[in-house]
């Protein structure tokens, strides 16, 4: 759907003529084009004046999940789910393609301003990509008469411990940021690769991050229905006026005051004399029963130790998430989260109950995965399911 932002009037409906569920759009710098890519590999340039569908083109395999235009309108790239990255002009005419990411393109980013090689006066347009491989990339575009159109590959930055979902540049070019799933947002020098800054406030996925165009703030978006807005400088980066170093530090190598905050941050302030007096550090902290709170800690009420343990059992899911790759069958689709509580609706697919309860107490009548309608809104408990993530945490929980 196209609406006007000055009034809040639709202006127009456009259907991939595939039918399709279109996966992301990108307007052209002027909003001369749209382009619109779907499930099915679809591209579609839509002119903007008009309304009406200008060209059409597809990638050779997968979904197309990501989308970014030069910064003068003259090509654009798109990333597909298997990997592949396409530059397209303006006239929809695929210009070059590489395989990029083993594991799927995630996100993709143009830089507004160009770079020069030093050595042959050569002006390239800079590039990120990130990936289900973990991995941000950056890339040269070089357009030249004598050789046509060249992807050079830059560098890799490294970082992130899950797949990156999101990238983006600064306005001048000298920054690049990335979200992830390990809900970390990390901040790059583009020009040396090097990590300026790692942000970790979010407690959930990060799925989306931009910098301001005209002054240093930058927002970073998450599952966590939480958006940050951070004031930086190339010496500091901040939000509001306090700058975020959570510890790195492993659970079991957390000393008694570690925990101490720890108890603060869930509410259970309450409990940091009584753990205190019993030298409870990180290791003991992961060793706690409800035996051992009852008998050894003498908590007497049960919903209190219920909580505690609930919040110790989050904690020890959070390590297993953090250090060890979850079987992607066992991930919720809505949150890409571990789940707990697994339901099939009715597209097939299975849930976390409360994520998918949102999903539908929001209105939306469609299936996260293949936004079609679903024919019902029943949810069915997927017990078989849910044993087989138990056993898994289990046998992770032994081993680790």
């Amino acid at each position: 759907m196209v609406w006007d932002t000055r009034d809040g009037r639709m202006l127009a409906v456009l259907e991939q003529p595939s039918g399709s569920p279109v996966r992301v759009c990108r307007f052209s710098p002027e909003s001369t084009y749209l382009v619109s890519g779907a499930a099915d590999g679809s591209v579609v340039l839509w002119n903007m004046q008009s309304l009406k569908l200008y060209r059409l083109g597809n990638v050779k395999d997968g979904s197309l999940v990501a989308c970014a235009f030069s910064p003068n309108g003259n090509f654009f790239v798109t990333g597909s789910s298997c990997g592949d990255l396409t530059i397209w002009d303006d006239k929809m005419r695929c210009l070059y393609n590489e395989k990029a990411h083993d594991l799927g393109v995630t996100c993709c980013d143009i830089s507004s301003q160009l770079i020069s090689d030093g050595e042959h006066g050569f002006r390239y347009f800079q590039m990120a990509s990130c990936g289900q491989d973990n991995q941000i990339k950056l890339w040269l575009i070089l357009f030249a008469d004598f050789l046509g159109v060249e992807l050079k590959y830059k560098c890799t930055l490294n970082g992130h411990s899950a797949p990156v979902l999101a990238c983006a540049f600064s306005y001048d070019g000298q920054m690049l940021v990335s979200g992830s799933v390990d809900k970390c947002v990390i901040i790059y020098e583009t020009s040396t690769g090097n990590t300026l800054h790692t942000l970790s406030q979010h407690t959930r996925y990060v799925t989306t991050c931009a910098f301001a165009p005209c002054s240093p703030l930058l927002a970073t978006g998450s599952m966590d229905k939480t958006v940050n807005i951070w004031q930086f400088d190339l010496k500091q980066l901040c939000a509001g006026n306090t700058v975020e170093n959570e510890s790195k530090v492993a659970v079991e190598d957390w000393s008694e005051d570690d925990v101490s905050a720890w108890l603060c941050a869930q509410d259970l302030a309450d409990f940091v004399g009584l753990f205190k007096m019993n030298n409870i550090d990180g290791k003991e902290l992961l060793n706690l029963t409800k035996e051992s709170l009852t008998n050894e800690l003498k908590i007497e009420s049960l919903g209190l130790r219920s909580k505690v343990l609930q919040k110790i059992e989050e904690l020890r899911m959070k390590m297993i998430s953090v250090s060890v790759t979850i079987p992607d069958e066992f991930l919720c689709p809505i949150t890409r989260e571990l789940m707990k509580d697994p339901v099939i609706a009715a597209d097939g697919y299975s849930y976390e109950k409360e994520a998918m309860e949102n999903w539908i107490s929001n209105k939306r009548q469609s299936s996260p995965m293949t936004n079609l309608p679903l024919h019902s809104l029943m949810l069915t408990p997927n017990r078989t399911l849910k044993m087989a993530i138990s056993r898994w945490l289990e046998t992770q929980q032994k081993y680790s």
